[in-house]
């Protein structure tokens, strides 16, 4: 039971991680692109398998394209994700322009950054609390004893604990990334 309640602990730990890979800094990352999907072959695929990003400096990305036939597909697959960015494309493929941050927009960026830490904070907190009640269940039936329940619960807390200790450095982390 307990390696199910660390699986889930550690899915909500890179869910956090991967909610906040997709905030949008001043910085031009890679991984920014990764939920865009780009319709072509008869298909909707995700960018990476029709190109190559790469950071070509602080506030552009470079997209080469391995068929020049889905630039265009790719383009309209950027504009329609709304990331706030400007695309140019050139004779080596696809430029991706990030503008400077606002003031404001750092601030709305930081709420939903904070938000996503709620959001992974209250599932812990569900993980915690439906792995309690199974071991008061597991007690009342008498497959554990009562120094065994107490033993449980101060493992699945310390698991809690730490998690949540994770959980809070990644958004520190990110809350630095945003100030810059």
């Amino acid at each position: 039971m307990e390696s199910t309640i660390a699986k889930r602990l550690k899915e909500t730990e890179e869910w956090l991680q991967k909610e906040h890979a997709s905030i949008r800094t001043g910085q031009a990352a890679p991984g920014l692109l990764d939920g865009v999907r780009v319709e072509s072959y008869g298909s909707v695929m995700s960018l990476n398998q029709l190109a190559s990003v790469g950071v070509e400096d602080a506030r552009t990305l470079r997209i080469s394209v391995w068929d020049n036939t889905v630039i265009a597909a790719i383009e309209r697959a950027i504009r329609e994700a709304d990331l706030g960015v400007s695309t140019v494309t050139d004779s080596t493929g696809i430029r991706v322009i990030f503008p400077e941050l606002t003031s404001e927009r750092r601030v709305q960026l930081l709420k939903l950054a904070k938000n996503k830490l709620e959001e992974s904070r209250i599932a812990v907190r569900a993980i915690r609390d439906e792995a309690m009640k199974g071991i008061e269940k597991q007690q009342k039936d008498g497959e554990l004893s009562e120094d065994e329940k107490f033993t449980r619960k101060d493992e699945i807390q310390a698991a809690v604990d730490k998690t949540n200790q994770a959980l809070e450095t990644q958004f520190l982390k990110k809350e630095a990334e945003l100030q810059k």
